[in-house]
């Protein structure tokens, strides 16, 4: 990749050696500007990929991020500035209101780029669509993000901002950020104290009016590193090998859940010569106040993620919890989803109403299958998108001669829904692994076989799909048709665990 500030080219992953057919070589589908990067950096981008031809007809009104990108078309608005004798229009004349529009709206038009997500639509929605009728919001899985939810992978803003006290009470990304300049509203800790002061901020009402820009709270020398605010609560983690980001979360110093479940502190960030023990110590001593060193969601994801069964319980009361963060609930009832037995009708009623469309749409996969059609109907007609495909996803295995008439015109609408978001993405692997498992489900077999083709045609490294392929090859076409296949895959992932033991279980060179 071109480095802007460094004026040279970097390697994205120095000292690997990736090989042209390796999905992460700069050709790959994980590279392809078309598929992974223009949605967010040109304005009113379509993909427009042929997966038959295996080519890009991509077009763009503009090549990088426009007016239109965030305000929407502006055809009415160029109308009216040339006779601006006539009254302004509604909003300008854009679709997208941010004068007299809701912050959510606000937010969520920020996030449609600054979120780690799966797009439902070709390219760029219209400026003012809810994020989650375009978008799949990522949640805080492992590989994403720390068990507490600090990011770890390349997340960006969004899923972090969703966690904090910030976002809980109103604040908008354009409280801190000038929107056209890319700037911060004030230089260093100025952005901060704007509210966080003994003045505080009316918009606000339920700041604490104290002095934070002070050695008395920060304990650091005024104008050093550890005296900005972005130190202690933004941790900084580097992706690309050149740009640095800051969680947006805004979480107090926590090194004593550092200590107890793996995870990073902007304490120990520093001090690197020192323990989390340490920290831990050290922030207890300073800070007396016991308020912010209580339970934390991430001590119960974090028991999810180790023994999903064992934490089964606590994962179901984190879920329940309206006084967390939407994302933590849902995912916990992701995690929940690891055990492998669907969760009682009577708990999930009042999930599947949550008002946060990510809660809904993570209950739908834990309904049992007898109760699929009763609890998910409602879903299938939800407002938002993902919700609908959530739950036409788990109608996969219903029986459609059990359904009703009117239920059967939902779930034509919602798996509509979910072809097109898929018919959009033919150009990832991760969709064709989606469509060979929805194949099976419905016991398609050559179609199955043609999705985990497709995957590992474009990109050779996913083992899992080699592996599903040789299995599905051996029931319907034989041991040596399987071998042969068997072969093809470990000539590329030689080393994987799984189709080692395939080689050993089928016999053969």
């Amino acid at each position: 990749m071109w480095d802007v500030e460094g004026e040279e080219w970097v390697h994205l992953y120095p000292g690997d050696a990736i090989a042209p057919d390796d999905g992460l070589h700069w050709t790959g589908p994980y590279k392809t500007w078309n598929a992974r990067c223009a949605e967010c950096h040109a304005t009113d981008y379509r993909r427009a990929y042929s997966p038959q031809q295996r080519r890009y007809n991509s077009r763009s009104a503009e090549s990088g991020v426009g007016c239109e990108a965030c305000h929407g078309p502006g055809q009415t608005h160029v109308d009216w500035a040339a006779d601006p004798s006539q009254p302004m229009p509604e909003a300008g004349g854009f679709s997208m209101d941010y004068v007299t529009g809701s912050t959510e709206a606000a937010i969520q038009q920020c996030a449609g780029c600054h979120a780690r997500r799966e797009n439902l639509t070709d390219g760029n929605p219209v400026p003012g669509t809810p994020f989650h009728d375009a978008y799949r919001l990522a949640l805080l899985r492992p590989g994403l993000y720390h068990a507490d939810g600090q990011i770890l992978d390349e997340v960006y803003v969004y899923g972090s901002f969703l966690q904090s006290k910030m976002y809980a009470q109103g604040v908008s990304c354009t409280n801190c950020h000038e929107a056209h300049s890319a700037t911060l509203v004030a230089e260093c800790n100025a952005v901060c104290t704007q509210c966080h002061s003994p003045a505080g901020n009316p918009n606000f009402p339920t700041l604490a009016l104290q002095d934070y820009d002070t050695p008395e709270h920060h304990f650091h020398s005024e104008g050093s590193d550890g005296a900005q605010c972005k130190s202690c609560h933004m941790a900084e983690r580097t992706y690309m090998q050149v740009d640095g980001r800051r969680d947006h979360s805004f979480r107090v110093p926590r090194p004593d859940l550092g200590a107890e479940m793996g995870s990073p502190d902007t304490c120990t960030d520093c001090h690197v010569d020192q323990t989390q023990g340490w920290a831990a110590e050290e922030i207890a001593k300073r800070f007396l106040d016991s308020r912010h060193q209580g339970r934390h969601f991430g001590q119960v994801l974090a028991l999810g993620r180790a023994d999903p069964i064992g934490a089964a319980a606590a994962l179901s009361g984190l879920a329940s919890d309206t006084a967390q963060p939407g994302i933590a609930r849902a995912t916990a009832l992701y995690l929940m989803q690891g055990l492998g037995q669907p969760v009682a009708a009577e708990a999930l009623r009042p999930l599947m109403a949550d008002p946060d469309p990510i809660i809904r749409a993570e209950a739908a996969a834990l309904v049992a299958d007898a109760e699929r059609a009763t609890l998910l109907t409602p879903l299938l007609a939800d407002p938002v998108r993902s919700v609908r495909i959530a739950a036409a996803r788990q109608m996969l295995s219903v029986d459609p001669n059990g359904l009703s008439r009117s239920q059967m015109a939902l779930l034509r609408e919602a798996m509509g829904d979910w072809r097109r978001s898929i018919s959009n993405k033919l150009d990832f692997p991760e969709t064709h692994l989606v469509m060979g498992g929805m194949a099976l489900t419905t016991h398609n077999y050559p179609a199955a076989e043609a999705a985990f083709r497709e995957t590992v045609r474009l990109d050779p490294q996913r083992a899992e799909a080699w592996s599903i392929l040789v299995r599905m090859v051996h029931a319907t076409r034989g041991l040596d048709a399987a071998r042969a296949v068997l072969r093809e895959a470990l000539d590329k992932v030689p080393d994987d665990l799984a189709l080692v033991q395939l080689r050993g279980q089928m016999g053969g060179e």
